[in-house]
Formats: structure tokens, C-alpha cells, sequence
């Protein structure tokens, strides 16, 4: 979107087809000075949004905090009490922190209770729009923090927004809800929150484990009990470039959905798969990733009756990465999709550098990725007109689609050969 079309474009409301939600107080949960997640990138996603009209007519949802019964429904007493005393001393055992707490990943900050019981209300705000009806596709980019364990904080998460939410679903009228994460992490904490429940399908798309903590998700990982065949994990190499990325995507996850035939998608849309992020090793850019929410959201139109809940996660490159990704987040939501090559209005461009001195401030919406990926064709399929390097690339990839397609597929009712999607 452009400044020109911006008179053009129609008011949509809460209460209508679409919701944001988002808080001044998401700012609060800061880290300790140099962490890599630094509430700045959402301070400038929204800032960004604003700038090019893509809010105009928008009436922002602002949450409450996450009521501690819901926060029981996914973390312990204990754990909770845990984050209380954390958020009001300063003193921490850094050699063996409880709960995870005084970590380097997780050090104590103050107000860490009532900062995470915010994200995790408006995930909660989002879900509890969707349930009443009052729209179909919510989104809050301060949520994902999908790492958080029931007595544990973890990879920065303190309370696990994305599975409380869940939960809440679950009472509320949803037997069927498909969680899929694209984060260059494994979605670890939401996988076993629900890996003994068959209501909750979970898709994770992710760097592999052998490459980047938490080592885990695993093709093998496929649920327990009751819920085997629910839980999906697809590793993919260091380097993955976009085109390679979303062939993965197509190959296991739309398939994957229309067996599962959820009632409505929750996605986690961490954005550290790009090429920049300092703390991964994957290649994607903000074009790819725009792709993979695009994807997303069409699957939920076509198998969820439109039912679309989106947060955010990941995703370290504060200034020239999250901001523009997330602002495409919410335009996908929003059904305002942002042409890539758009240019970035100046008055956003000095904010971040005001931010950022010296940092290259991005000019366009896109980083000109493509994101023309060849569809997977089945077991030795790859194409042979690409060059040695892009051949290496989807050998390796195909072989991580085989392995996740033959773990799970089967018990999906699926064949795990079959090409189509």
C-alpha cells in the first residue's frame, strides 16, 4: 500500500472481519540492557503500520493482563509464584537458576508477572474475539512466546501466551485447532503442552535441531498416545533460501490441514528465519516470510471458515527486519496486502534511525526475494535444471520432507508419497 491508495482503502473495525490487538504496555517486557528481544521492534512495527495508512479506520483491541486461572491452565502454581518473587528481587542464583529464571536467556527484570501477563491476555483478547464471533482473523504481534514451558521459563518466553490460548479455545467450543509455527525455532513448548491431546494438530517449521537449540523437532516427534500423528515437525539446513523454504511449507503443511480439518489456525510468525537474523542460520527475507503468512491465512479461509489467529515471536533484526515482516503480518490479517516493492515513508525511516544510528535503514517493504518455490513432485522428483548448489539444497530439503511425510502422513489417513498437497 502506498500513500496514494491510502484515501482509497476501507475502514474495517473491530467487530467486523478483523481485529489488532496491541498494547503500550507489550512494551514492558524488557530483558536486561543488550537482549537480543527488545520490545523496540514492536514500538516500530506498529510505528511502521501507522505510517503507511495500513491502521487508518482500524480500532485497536487493547487487552486486559492474563487472569492467574488462565495462566494455570498451562503453568504451575509454584512456577507462577516463582515469577512474582523474580519480577520484585534482585537477587538470583545465576549458576542455577529456578525455573529458568536468571538465566542469560531469561535474567529477571522488573514488573516480569505483569509484563507477560500481558502478552498472554492479548493472545487470550484475540482468541476470545474469534470464539464470540466477532471476527475471524485476530492479530497480536506481541504474543508467541512459544518456548515457555508449564513450570520453566524458556528462549526468552516466561508464560506460553499461544498454549494458554489454546486451552481457552478448547473450553470454549474448539475441538479441532491446527498451531503452526514457522519461527526458526522448534515450537517445543506449545508441541508439549498438547502432545497427549488429538484435538490440537501442531506444525512446526524449523532450522534443524542439530543445527540450533533446543535441539529439538524432530521428524520423530509425531505426538503420544491418543495424539500420535498430531504433533509435525519439518527440520530444514542452514541456508534455506526462501524458494526452498516454501516448497518445504507446501509439501507437508496444506496437506497436512486439510486432513486434520481444523475448526480454526493459530499461527506463530516468528520472522529470525530471515537471512539477517543474528541468532539463526536461515536465509529467508521479508518477501519469503510475507509468502509464508500469505499461506497461512489462505489455509485457514479454505479449512477453517476463515478462523485466523496470528502472533508473533522471534525475530532479532529490530530495525530492518521485524518492523516491515510484521507490518505485513498484520496487512495479510487485515486483508491489506502491501506490495514489496512499496517505499517506506521517510518519517518512519529517520524514527529508525534515530533508534539505530548507523544502522542501513531499509527504503521498500520487500528485500526483492524469490519466492517462486517448485512444487514437491514425490519421491525423486527434484528437478534437474538448477544449478549444483540449488540441487544440493533441495536434495537435502526433500529428504527432511520424506522423513516428516512418512512419520506422520500415514496416521493422518495420508499417503506419505503422494505429491499432492
Amino acid at each position: 500500500m502506498t500513500a496514494s491508495s491510502r484515501a482509497n482503502s476501507t475502514p474495517i473495525h473491530s467487530g467486523g472481519d478483523r481485529v489488532v490487538v496491541w498494547s503500550p504496555d507489550y512494551l514492558g517486557y524488557t530483558w536486561a540492557r543488550g537482549h537480543p528481544m527488545n520490545p523496540q521492534r514492536l514500538d516500530l512495527t506498529m510505528a511502521l503500520a501507522r505510517s503507511i495508512g495500513l491502521l487508518d479506520g482500524i480500532e485497536i483491541v487493547e487487552p486486559a493482563s492474563a487472569a492467574e486461572s488462565e495462566l494455570l491452565r498451562i503453568h504451575t502454581p509454584a512456577y507462577i509464584e516463582a515469577v512474582k518473587n523474580a519480577g520484585t528481587s534482585t537477587v538470583v542464583d545465576a549458576v542455577d537458576p529456578p525455573f529458568g529464571l536468571g538465566s542469560a536467556d531469561n535474567p529477571i527484570f522488573p514488573r516480569m508477572h505483569e509484563a507477560a501477563s500481558v502478552i498472554a491476555g492479548g493472545t487470550l483478547s484475540a482468541a476470545r474475539e474469534i470464539a464470540a464471533g466477532r471476527t475471524r482473523r485476530a492479530v497480536s504481534i506481541g504474543g508467541g512466546m512459544h518456548h515457555a514451558m508449564a513450570g520453566a521459563a524458556s528462549g526468552f518466553c516466561v508464560y506460553n501466551d499461544v498454549a494458554i490460548a489454546i486451552s481457552w479455545l478448547l473450553d470454549n467450543g474448539y475441538d479441532r485447532i491446527a498451531y503452526i509455527d514457522v519461527d526458526v525455532h522448534h515450537g517445543d513448548g506449545v508441541q508439549r503442552a498438547f502432545a497427549h491431546d488429538p484435538r490440537v494438530l501442531t506444525v512446526s517449521i524449523h532450522q534443524h535441531p542439530a543445527t540450533l537449540w533446543p535441539s529439538t523437532g524432530w521428524s520423530s516427534e509425531i505426538g503420544e498416545g491418543a495424539a500420535e500423528g498430531t504433533a509435525i515437525n519439518l527440520a530444514v539446513m542452514p541456508g534455506t533460501v526462501d524458494a526452498v523454504w516454501l516448497r518445504g511449507f507446501h509439501a507437508v503443511v496444506p496437506g497436512a490441514i486439510e486432513a486434520f480439518r481444523p475448526q480454526i489456525v493459530v499461527s506463530q510468525c516468528g520472522v529470525d528465519t530471515h537471512r539477517e537474523d543474528p541468532l539463526a542460520d536461515l536465509a529467508l527475507t521479508v518477501d519469503g516470510q510475507r509468502a509464508a503468512f500469505l499461506a497461512m491465512r489462505d489455509l485457514a479461509d479454505r479449512y477453517a471458515e476463515g478462523r485466523w489467529l496470528a502472533v508473533g515471536g522471534g525475530g532479532y533484526g529490530l530495525v530492518r527486519v521485524v518492523p516491515r515482516a510484521w507490518t505485513h503480518l498484520i496487512a495479510a490479517a487485515l486483508d491489506r496486502e502491501i506490495d514489496p516493492e512499496s517505499a517506506i515513508p521517510e518519517s518512519w525511516q529517520e524514527r529508525a534511525r534515530a533508534f539505530a544510528p548507523g544502522v542501513s535503514i531499509p527504503t521498500t517493504m520487500g528485500d526483492g526475494g524469490n519466492v517462486n518455490y517448485q512444487r514437491w513432485d514425490g519421491p525423486g522428483g527434484t528437478p534437474e535444471t538448477h544449478s549444483p548448489a540449488v540441487d544440493n539444497a533441495l536434495r537435502r530439503l526433500d529428504t527432511s520432507i520424506l522423513a516428516t511425510r512418512r512419520a506422520v502422513f500415514p496416521l493422518l489417513g495420508l499417503d506419505a508419497d503422494d505429491p499432492r498437497d
